[in-house]
């Protein structure tokens, strides 16, 4: 037991997880009819699918997936793909807290005609999850975050048919926040304008450089 802790200590980060969720549920519950509506022409001319709940819910096991290899497989991959879903979701949530916000896009699911499993599970997810807390997206974030952390793994990048498979899911998963009207494409814009700024700050700086210029005696120990 004392050998599983000490392998996986590094773990301890995910309790952000409890952090995050305390708060997310705070503002779902108290942003409710008094926030800045967010919308954009371009929804007008996005048709409501509720075949893309598919995507919108595979997100789920995508993200559980990419952070469950990376913790397992590789502590700086992992640390690394924490800082930027992590980092980058508290800014959602502060954004949230200072500037309410939120969408009434949603379709009205009874007067559509027409009833399939696709339909009841979109209800559900309705049911549960306000209109409200939508920009940035942290859905598309999220994704977005992921496929990078996998693009940028030493051990994933060669293999290009993941690649691919995550940029299309990344692709699916975005568009499925519209067409199940669950965000506007200014969500979406907002969520890649937060990615790229999250990529500049994880990913380009030698972290590990720059901690070792500021620690010199780890230096001295790793040579």
């Amino acid at each position: 037991m004392k050998q599983f802790i000490s392998k996986y200590k590094h773990g301890v980060v995910l309790f952000y997880g409890i952090i995050y969720m305390l708060w997310f549920t705070y503002l779902e519950r108290t942003v409710t009819t008094e926030f800045t509506p967010v919308y954009s022409r371009l929804d007008d001319y996005i048709p409501f699918r509720e075949i893309f709940i598919i995507p919108y819910t595979v997100w789920f096991l995508y993200i559980f997936i990419t952070i469950a290899y990376f913790f397992l497989t590789s502590k700086t991959d992992f640390f690394k793909t924490c800082a930027y879903l992590f980092i980058g979701m508290t800014i959602c949530l502060i954004i949230y807290t200072v500037w309410p916000n939120g969408h009434y896009l949603r379709v009205d699911l009874d007067s559509l005609g027409r009833s399939n499993i696709f339909i009841d599970m979109l209800a559900k997810i309705y049911s549960v999850d306000t209109a409200t807390n939508v920009f940035p997206s942290i859905h598309v974030y999220n994704s977005i975050g992921a496929m990078i952390a996998i693009y940028k793994s030493e051990k994933l990048h060669s293999k290009k048919w993941l690649q691919v498979f995550v940029i299309v899911l990344t692709v699916l998963i975005s568009l499925s926040t519209v067409y199940l009207k669950q965000h506007s494409v200014l969500d979406i814009f907002g969520a890649v304008a937060l990615s790229i700024i999250m990529y500049v700050v994880v990913y380009v700086p030698d972290w590990a450089k720059v901690f070792r210029k500021e620690n010199p005696e780890l230096s001295k120990v790793s040579q």
